[in-house]
């Protein structure tokens, strides 16, 4: 049996093992995590875990793995990226997910493509360790494009509950009752915060934190200032849903007139890619000599010319897919 394959067997079960471990040793802690994560999903993570901490219940190791990376500059990117998304994975599991991730491609690679380990490893760095990244931007994404067009008839309910007597966390109490997700999620979230002890200011920083939405930022500042300044609330609020509703409205309409531009882009890019696999299938020979390690080199018995092509060809294909994205990429 190749040697390869034995390897890649090896870390496989080794893999499932510790899994398996760490599954049995947080079951307990993970049920905490999750009763603590519906009231206090939106405070920062690093005041949770030291709360945790205090009162002596985190032995989980996954916990321990996140105290021990927590100051690392990555981490905290990740922590934001699976905030945006809602993704119920802790930085451990989803920096194992990314490994998992890659070495299912390499060894997918691998067996399609003819034992070639340069290309499977190629495969797994490049595809599979930003397949999860990829997932969670695109859930980010789609959950962002959700909320903001929920946040007009969000805002017309608050100014309707506002006139009606109801206080700001009155309110959001109704939204969350009334609206459908993720707009009424994120704001049982901050009254859930908000009767927890945090300041109204942070639950709503929190929420931004989770949701980047800029028309929320003028929602949040609208309601700092007021609540500083004095003001009708309910007239601001008011005339902030009507400008919301107008660029949504814009970007509708933007969004149906470059649908053309933007599909020609994925068309053209992965047009060669399809191609290239098309030719694979009906004549393998032929596309295996921009692969295989032979003449011509660009480095003797190194780097042949066929990977200098094909490393060409990838990032002119980049090039050209993010040049279009930007051109239909109008700001409102």
């Amino acid at each position: 049996m190749n040697i390869v394959l034995i390897i890649i067997g090896v870390l496989v079960v080794f893999l499932f093992i510790g899994a398996g471990v760490a599954f049995v040793a947080g079951s307990g802690q993970r049920t905490v995590d999750e009763r603590l994560e519906q009231f206090v999903g939106g405070v920062s993570p690093t005041e949770i875990e030291e709360a945790v901490e205090a009162a002596g219940k985190s032995t989980d190791v996954a916990d321990r793995l996140d105290r021990a990376i927590a100051n690392r500059g990555f981490s905290g990117r990740i922590r934001q990226r699976i905030a945006e998304a809602d993704l119920k994975l802790r930085v451990t599991e989803y920096i194992a997910l990314q490994f998992v991730s890659a070495l299912g491609v390499g060894v997918a690679t691998y067996l399609i493509f003819g034992n070639n380990i340069v290309m499977s490893l190629a495969a797994a760095i490049l595809l599979g360790l930003r397949l999860p990244r990829i997932y969670a931007n695109n859930t980010a994404a789609s959950r962002l494009r959700k909320f903001d067009s929920q946040l007009s008839d969000t805002l017309n309910l608050w100014v309707n509950s506002l006139r009606s007597g109801y206080s700001v966390l009155q309110g959001m109490e109704a939204i969350a009752t009334e609206l459908a997700p993720p707009v009424s999620k994120e704001f049982e979230r901050v009254v859930q915060e908000v009767r927890l002890g945090l300041t109204l200011s942070q639950a709503l920083d929190n929420l931004y934190r989770r949701v980047p939405s800029e028309d929320l930022d003028l929602v949040n500042t609208a309601i700092n200032i007021q609540r500083e300044v004095g003001g009708n609330l309910a007239e601001i609020l008011d005339i902030i849903s009507f400008t919301i509703r107008e660029r949504v409205r814009i970007k509708g309409e933007i969004r149906t007139l470059t649908a053309q531009q933007r599909a020609s882009g994925w068309i053209i890019s992965l047009l060669p890619v399809g191609l290239a696999g098309v030719l694979y299938l009906i004549n393998r020979e032929y596309i295996s000599e921009l692969f295989t390690k032979d003449s011509p080199w660009i480095v003797p018995d190194v780097f042949p010319c066929g990977w200098l092509i094909i490393g060409i060809t990838l990032v002119m294909i980049f090039i050209g897919l993010q040049a279009i994205r930007k051109i239909v990429d109008i700001e409102v």
